[in-house]
């Protein structure tokens, strides 16, 4: 299992404790690249991808592409 977190550069609330076990943690610094992002993680096999609740809220692709995807899971994190 390939496991990643994407959060927003300036987010200093979400996925601290993922950063400081060393996991695998994107930073955007537009939130409009979330769905760019999504799509690099899913090639290069990532298939658990967890998200920042507001940055979710930018991508069209969570719902289109991904909801019915068997080989990738994503996770909308609340705060």
């Amino acid at each position: 299992m390939k496991l990643s977190w994407i959060k927003l550069e300036n987010d200093h609330q979400n996925f601290k404790v993922a950063e400081k076990l060393g996991m695998h943690v994107e930073h955007l610094q537009f939130p409009e690249q979330v769905d760019k992002k999504l799509e690099e993680l899913v090639k290069q096999n990532y298939d658990t991808i967890m998200i920042s609740n507001e940055l979710a809220s930018f991508s069209e692709d969570i719902v289109k592409k991904y909801q019915k995807e068997n080989r990738v899971k994503i996770i909308i994190s609340p705060r």
